[in-house]
């Protein structure tokens, strides 16, 4: 019995529905740590090979999910880069995820840091990471110590600073699966933008 939707994704997207239950496992963790009441299509893309999405998940998970650096830098990050790069998907949603933490950086109205990358509300210690971070996914044969001197006169400690250039090995791989598989932004995700 194939399980896959082709067309929406090279893969075949695994809804949760069809899904053995290891799959679905992982997908409940998706979702409940990401506070999101579906599946992103990043994840069913890779719904027919468990092995592929526990370890990949893990890696998002720990990397973007826990640690010292707010998620809301991290997200910045990964919607900077993913811009730059031209990965539709992860802009899109890293774009969303971001935006939704606004009210972190600002209590404007309607303010979405997304937009707006060189707002006054967005501090300058996260702007360095931003750039630096962004430089070391995109060019990291470039990254030498003045980088690393720049954030700690940014303030980050070298646990903060380890994890901030771990945004640009998350970013890269991100950008790599969403790119190759060829999926598309998720419908929930365009709904909740409006």
């Amino acid at each position: 019995m194939n399980t896959t939707t082709l067309g929406a994704s090279r893969y075949g997207i695994v809804e949760y529905q069809n899904a053995p239950e290891t799959i679905q496992a992982i997908y409940d963790d998706t979702m409940q740590t990401l506070q999101l009441p579906f599946v992103l299509n990043w994840f069913k893309c890779q719904g027919n090979n468990a092995t592929l999405l526990k370890g990949n998940w893990a890696k998002l998970k720990s990397t973007l999910m826990e640690g010292d650096v707010p998620n809301v830098l991290k997200q910045l990050i990964i919607y900077n880069v993913s811009k730059l790069r031209g990965c539709q998907y992860c802009a899109h949603a890293h774009g969303i995820f971001a935006d939704s933490m606004a009210s972190m950086l600002s209590e404007e109205p309607g303010f979405k840091p997304s937009q707006d990358m060189d707002s006054p509300h967005i501090p300058a210690s996260y702007k360095t990471a931003i750039s630096v971070v962004t430089k070391a996914a995109l060019n990291p044969q470039d990254v030498d110590e003045k980088d690393f001197a720049k954030l700690q006169e940014a303030g980050f400690s070298n646990n903060e600073i380890q994890e901030l250039m771990a945004q640009a090995d998350l970013v890269n791989m991100l950008n790599t699966i969403a790119d190759v598989s060829g999926i598309k932004v998720d419908n929930e995700l365009l709904e909740a933008e409006m």
